[in-house]
Protein backbone atom coordinates (compact mmCIF):
# COMPACT_ATOMS: atom_id res chain seq x y z
CA UNK A 1 0.00 0.00 0.00
CA UNK A 2 2.85 2.40 0.82
CA UNK A 3 4.40 1.66 -2.58
CA UNK A 4 1.16 2.59 -4.34
CA UNK A 5 0.82 5.82 -2.32
CA UNK A 6 4.46 6.71 -3.00
CA UNK A 7 4.01 6.03 -6.70
CA UNK A 8 0.88 8.21 -6.83
CA UNK A 9 2.65 11.01 -4.96
CA UNK A 10 5.66 10.81 -7.27
CA UNK A 11 3.39 10.93 -10.35
CA UNK A 12 1.54 13.96 -8.97
CA UNK A 13 4.80 15.78 -8.26
CA UNK A 14 6.12 15.09 -11.77
CA UNK A 15 2.85 16.35 -13.29
CA UNK A 16 2.99 19.52 -11.18
CA UNK A 17 6.61 20.12 -12.20
CA UNK A 18 5.65 19.88 -15.86
CA UNK A 19 2.98 22.56 -15.39
CA UNK A 20 5.48 24.89 -13.73
CA UNK A 21 7.75 24.75 -16.79
CA UNK A 22 5.51 27.27 -18.60
CA UNK A 23 6.46 30.74 -17.35
CA UNK A 24 4.75 33.97 -18.35
CA UNK A 25 7.10 36.51 -19.89
CA UNK A 26 6.68 40.12 -18.75
CA UNK A 27 6.05 42.86 -21.28
CA UNK A 28 9.47 44.42 -20.61
CA UNK A 29 11.22 41.07 -21.15
CA UNK A 30 9.16 40.41 -24.31
CA UNK A 31 10.19 43.76 -25.77
CA UNK A 32 13.84 43.01 -25.03
CA UNK A 33 13.51 39.59 -26.70
CA UNK A 34 11.88 41.19 -29.75
CA UNK A 35 14.52 43.91 -29.97
CA UNK A 36 17.29 41.30 -29.68
CA UNK A 37 15.74 39.26 -32.51
CA UNK A 38 14.98 36.29 -30.27
CA UNK A 39 11.28 36.48 -31.13
CA UNK A 40 9.35 37.98 -34.03
CA UNK A 41 7.53 41.30 -33.85
CA UNK A 42 4.15 41.05 -32.14
CA UNK A 43 2.26 42.55 -35.09
CA UNK A 44 3.76 39.91 -37.40
CA UNK A 45 2.75 37.11 -35.00
CA UNK A 46 -0.75 38.59 -34.73
CA UNK A 47 -0.99 38.73 -38.55
CA UNK A 48 0.03 35.07 -38.80
CA UNK A 49 -2.73 34.11 -36.36
CA UNK A 50 -5.35 36.33 -38.00
CA UNK A 51 -4.56 34.79 -41.39
CA UNK A 52 -5.88 31.50 -39.99
CA UNK A 53 -9.31 33.05 -39.35
CA UNK A 54 -9.98 35.99 -41.71
CA UNK A 55 -12.24 38.61 -40.16
CA UNK A 56 -11.36 37.57 -36.60
CA UNK A 57 -10.22 40.00 -33.93
CA UNK A 58 -7.51 39.56 -31.31
CA UNK A 59 -9.01 39.24 -27.82
CA UNK A 60 -5.89 38.53 -25.78
CA UNK A 61 -2.20 37.70 -26.22
CA UNK A 62 0.43 36.22 -23.96
CA UNK A 63 4.05 35.18 -24.30
CA UNK A 64 5.30 32.17 -22.35
CA UNK A 65 8.60 30.43 -21.99
CA UNK A 66 7.79 26.73 -22.28
CA UNK A 67 10.82 24.55 -21.68
CA UNK A 68 13.12 27.16 -23.21
CA UNK A 69 10.86 27.81 -26.22
CA UNK A 70 8.99 31.10 -26.48
CA UNK A 71 5.34 30.48 -27.32
CA UNK A 72 3.02 33.32 -28.33
CA UNK A 73 -0.57 32.55 -27.34
CA UNK A 74 -3.41 34.39 -29.03
CA UNK A 75 -7.14 34.26 -28.39
CA UNK A 76 -9.27 35.28 -31.37
CA UNK A 77 -13.00 35.83 -31.88
CA UNK A 78 -14.14 35.18 -35.45
CA UNK A 79 -16.97 36.87 -37.35
CA UNK A 80 -19.41 34.13 -36.23
CA UNK A 81 -18.54 34.75 -32.57
CA UNK A 82 -16.45 31.60 -32.09
CA UNK A 83 -13.31 31.83 -29.96
CA UNK A 84 -10.04 30.31 -31.14
CA UNK A 85 -6.87 29.52 -29.23
CA UNK A 86 -3.75 29.78 -31.35
CA UNK A 87 -0.17 29.16 -30.26
CA UNK A 88 2.84 30.15 -32.35
CA UNK A 89 6.53 29.55 -31.93
CA UNK A 90 7.49 33.16 -31.22
CA UNK A 91 10.85 32.74 -32.95
CA UNK A 92 9.83 30.99 -36.17
CA UNK A 93 6.11 31.83 -36.43
CA UNK A 94 5.26 28.12 -36.75
CA UNK A 95 1.66 27.38 -35.75
CA UNK A 96 1.73 24.97 -32.83
CA UNK A 97 -1.97 24.99 -31.99
CA UNK A 98 -5.12 26.22 -33.70
CA UNK A 99 -8.28 25.04 -32.04
CA UNK A 100 -11.71 26.33 -31.25
CA UNK A 101 -12.13 27.26 -27.61
CA UNK A 102 -14.83 25.44 -25.64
Amino acid sequence: MKLINSTLLFTALISAAALVQAKDVSLDEAIKLRDAGSIQAFDKLNALALAQHPGAQVQDTELENQWGRYVYQIELRDAQGFEWDIELDANTGEILKNQQDD
